[in-house]
């Protein structure tokens, strides 16, 4: 098991909490709460070692441009694709974009 952190500038606070995914073989789970500094920090704790470099550039290209919500975000992971990573924290960015605008009830 490895954990690694990454930090980011971001915009406005996110205003609401979200869960996406499941902790299981090839998955991970992305858990998202406000933040209340214009940062957003991801906490990755991984089944694979010697990943950071791959993790730091997928985060980035997410991450990188700094306008997204600030937020702090756990990222569970058992093994997933980068495709998966992007996939899992676009779906918890959308839940709380839907959360901003009322869409979801």
């Amino acid at each position: 098991m490895e954990t690694l952190t990454f930090d980011y500038p971001a915009g406005t606070r996110a205003r609401s909490r979200a869960l996406v995914g499941v902790v299981a073989s090839g998955d991970l789970e992305v858990l998202l709460e406000p933040a209340d500094d214009a940062r957003t920090t991801v906490r990755v704790t991984t089944s694979v070692d010697g990943m950071a470099r791959v993790w730091g550039a997928v985060l980035e290209r997410i991450f990188g441009a700094g306008t997204l919500p600030a937020a702090r975000l756990e990222i569970n992971d058992f093994g997933a694709t980068p495709g998966v990573v992007r996939m899992r924290v676009g779906q918890v960015l959308d839940m709380i974009a839907a959360d901003d605008t009322g869409a979801r009830q």
